[in-house]
């Protein structure tokens, strides 16, 4: 039956062909089992909770969403919600868990319920304590389970199923409040998803304390629900006030402690560490991102100690894994130095130049697990796009300084991996197959891993075959990925172009990945030529590449669309009388720029869920790259839309945009839209606008994600004059 639906029908029915896959895979440190999830189908949006057994080599489900709610239907609460949003989270059932230091026991919330699995035994009960029930986390040892609720950091007995054990450890002072959630910022910019830290000793926890009482208040209506109040929404949009974050430890005994440090100057707690190898490690940050303290608790007081210090004339990213500490109590980081992105360990540097490090999986007694790709210190390879998973020694004779790749394809493909004891759970996906694989391997020092078992994806196969080619392009090397359509020849003539980018930071579209291309190879087949460009300010090339953006995203972004369909235009049959431009989010902020800015290249334009006024957008990324709107307003001018110069251009250079907003979206609200639709009127500027009712800054509905890609098509198509 799936073979008969249309590519848009089953992508939007899969998910992207996510479900079905494996994910979120967690390997005990015994070497027993691998914990990780995923519905039963590649249709089915219900995830389960599963256990491989290493030594039976079979796996089990631990957890069936459907048996435990009786077939009744999940009710998600408000915070489940906005975590989901933040997480772009789209599927249902178990979409996350979190286990103690043996890997025993498993806690999860389902329907706002508190769930405990036996993961040796493969079984699950509910404890009834009071909800709903946000983030539940195991104790270490496996005796306890921490979890938010009502704005509250509670912890129950993971042995006993009535609650009477049940406590709160910290309770809301105000409704502003709350404690062990990530606020919005964190949350949606820092990666930060969760808000509670258990010690090694499970006899205490560290609680994100955060009050929004400061920040500003929007409210999103729906007006296809005149009936319905607004919703209120604390948003801390570019140089209004930020949610206020403290953190405290709360013991099991009832003790509680305030931890210190400079708030004031550094307000954003972006990243809480606390393993048996050292006192808690905190991160905070400035609020300009220039300036950055890696910080050690004491526990008895409160105090906190500089540990490291880290500066950029620029700004500082953030990274998966990191700050960490080593077994003998070495900080872990990632640094920006000499133009690299690099690995550092103490005060020694791991790698160089030749990589540029993404994230650290893993902290071995000896070595260090990471995520790289070629760096700019490397040469340029064949193609880009690559992600592979890397070990570096720290210690022992005769290995230290150096790295190798561990369970390297013999082709480009983006990995990803979790290890626990001796074992590796890979993860990778390549050109030459859809979907991802999942491999667990057992590594050896300096020789070829030992694959052990394989973890079955039951992911759909797509109903088309995406045919990327992976180059780089123009002067600057731009990383891009150009699709023609199925079957297209040489000789066939020149093809109508459609740019497809993300082309903003913290998204790299050009991977050695297939189903990453599959919507673009769609797009291709539908008659066009599509270009994938990853220009300045996209990650994964260098820390000089990706800041290049600073102060000028508009200019700097939609110069490298420029360049590289003209430089690729040199190589492949391209209509440049006919081009267009498509993109979501940043990439619709992108795509519009493209239609006002440069109507002499780009003739028509989709923008999806675009910012077009740079001053809605919230603190944490806007700040980052464009400063303070009060001390930078002609920079903020500079980067918006509605100031833009292309807004009175002459009519007849005027191009033809569909602008696509959801009303619910919570991230980048309707006022872009609505405010650029409002400035496009009043100079004249002929345009579309399609509002989508009940859609936030995803598009998880089937029938509204299949009919968004068949509308931009028709759009396009009537755009260009291809009918």
């Amino acid at each position: 039956m799936t073979g008969q639906l249309s590519f848009p029908r089953q992508h939007a029915r899969t998910q992207r062909f996510t479900l079905g896959a494996p994910r979120a895979l967690t390997v005990a440190p015994d070497d027993s089992r691998v914990v990780f999830l995923r519905s039963r189908s590649g249709t089915d949006r219900t995830g389960l909770l599963w256990v491989y057994d290493l030594a039976g080599q079979r796996e089990y489900p631990a957890a069936d969403p459907a048996e435990l709610l009786g077939g009744a239907g999940e009710e998600l609460s408000p915070e489940e919600r906005a975590r989901r949003e933040r997480s772009r989270e789209g599927s249902a059932g178990v979409v996350g868990y979190a286990v103690d230091t043996a890997v025993e026991r498993a806690a999860f919330a389902l329907s706002g319920r508190l769930f405990s699995t036996d993961l040796p035994a493969g079984t699950t009960r509910e404890l009834r304590v009071p909800g709903p029930v946000v983030d539940p986390r195991p104790s270490p040892d496996g005796r306890h389970i921490a979890y938010a609720a009502g704005g509250a950091l509670r912890v129950t007995s993971a042995d006993g199923t009535d609650g009477t054990d049940d406590r709160a450890l910290a309770e809301p002072e105000e409704d502003t409040v709350t404690y062990g959630l990530a606020e919005f910022i964190a949350a949606e910019e820092m990666d930060r998803s969760r808000g509670f830290w258990w010690s090694p000793r499970s006899d205490a926890l560290l609680a994100a304390r955060a009050d929004d009482a400061p920040v500003q208040r929007w409210w999103t209506a729906d007006p296809a629900h005149p009936g319905r109040k607004p919703t209120e929404a604390a948003y801390p949009a570019a140089g209004t006030a930020n949610a206020e974050v403290r953190l405290v430890l709360l013991g099991l005994d009832g003790s509680r402690t305030e931890i210190e440090w400079d708030r004031e100057r550094y307000p954003y707690l972006a990243r809480v560490h606390w393993s048996a190898y050292g006192p808690p490690l905190l991160l905070v940050q400035a609020r300009d991102q220039r300036s950055q303290l890696y910080l050690a608790v004491d526990t008895d007081t409160g105090r906190t100690s500089t540990v490291h210090v880290d500066e950029d004339a620029v700004w500082l990213d953030l990274f998966p894994g990191v700050p960490s500490w080593t077994e003998d109590g070495r900080l872990v980081r990632i640094a920006d130095e000499g133009g690299a992105r690099v690995l550092m360990v103490g005060d020694r540097k791991l790698t160089s130049g030749a990589l540029h490090v993404h994230a650290v999986l893993d902290i071995g007694k000896d070595d260090v697990l990471f995520s790289a790709s070629p760096g700019a210190g490397a040469p340029l390879p064949e193609q880009p796009g690559e992600i592979d998973v890397y070990r570096a020694w720290f210690r022992g004779s005769g290995d230290q300084g150096g790295w190798e790749p561990v369970g390297k394809r013999p082709f480009p493909a983006v990995h990803s991996a979790v290890r626990g004891g001796e074992v590796l759970a890979l993860a990778y996906t390549g050109l030459e197959r859809p979907g991802v694989s999942v491999e667990i391997l057992r590594p050896a020092d300096h020789g070829a891993a030992e694959r052990i078992a394989e973890i079955a994806s039951h992911a759909e196969q797509p109903v088309i075959t995406a045919r990327p080619e992976l180059l780089f392009a123009g002067k600057r090397d731009i990383p891009c990925a150009v699709l023609l359509p199925s079957g297209h020849r040489e000789g066939d003539g020149p093809l109508p172009v459609l740019m497809d980018p993300y082309g903003g930071p913290h998204g790299q579209r050009v991977v050695a990945s297939h189903n990453a291309h599959l919507t673009s190879q769609w797009f291709a087949d539908q008659g066009f030529a599509v270009i994938v460009a990853d220009g300045r300010g996209t990650p994964g090339r260098s820390p000089g590449w990706e800041k290049a953006v600073r102060d000028d995203l508009a200019a700097v972004t939609l110069e490298d669309q420029v360049e590289a369909v003209t430089a690729l235009a040199e190589r492949y049959p391209l209509d440049l009388g006919r081009v267009a431009i498509r993109g979501w989010s940043y990439g619709g902020y992108l795509a519009a720029l493209a239609v006002l800015r440069r109507p002499d290249v780009f003739h028509a334009g989709v923008a999806g869920a675009p910012v077009t006024d740079w001053r809605l957008y919230d603190t944490h990324y806007t700040e980052r790259y464009l400063g303070l709107p009060d001390e930078q307003p002609e920079v903020y001018a500079a980067n918006a839309l509605m100031t833009d110069e292309g807004l009175s251009g002459a009519a007849e250079t005027a191009r033809p945009m569909m602008i696509i907003h959801g009303l619910a979206d919570d991230n980048v609200v309707a006022a872009h839209t609505l405010r650029l639709s409002s400035a496009l009127l009043a100079a004249g500027r002929p345009h579309e606008v399609l509002p989508l009712s009940g859609v936030t800054h995803m598009t998880p509905q089937e029938q509204v994600a299949e009919n968004l890609l068949l509308l931009q098509v028709d759009f396009l198509k009537r755009s260009l004059g291809m009918r």
